[in-house]
């Protein structure tokens, strides 16, 4: 089979738009797709370790977003507790849990904007 040239083959696929959305304070970011993702994985794991290796994350790197995104909001978004009967754990804060709520709504609208815009798009394009 002859293989197409790229010209050719940009000429004949429909565009799609795509956008990224992440949450700055003091014009830094504060939340972005890894820290939402890392977020979800704490949530459900309840452990950096595990939340980073299915992340395949650096526990160090992990724990550097966490930090970080502590740091920027004015409570945490998780906490962590040391040790103990159960050995310990780590868990989001109310404030985390609607943070993490609200960034993935926002995504989720963006989305569809995008998704009902891309035809108009394609229509001014042509």
């Amino acid at each position: 089979m002859p293989k197409r040239s790229a010209a050719k083959r940009t000429r004949t696929e429909t565009p799609s738009l795509r956008g990224k959305i992440w949450i700055e304070i003091g014009g830094r970011p504060a939340l972005t797709d890894a820290g939402a993702d890392l977020l979800e994985q704490l949530d459900v794991c309840g452990s950096v370790s595990e939340a980073a290796r299915r992340l395949r994350f650096s526990y160090r790197r992990a724990w550097m977003l966490v930090d970080a995104m502590n740091k920027k909001w004015h409570a945490p978004l998780v906490t962590k507790s040391i040790g103990g009967e159960r050995g310990g754990g780590t868990k989001l804060t109310p404030l985390g849990r609607i943070v993490l709520r609200s960034y993935r709504d926002l995504q989720l609208r963006l989305e569809h904007l995008l998704d009902r815009s891309t035809e108009g798009f394609i229509r001014s394009t042509r």
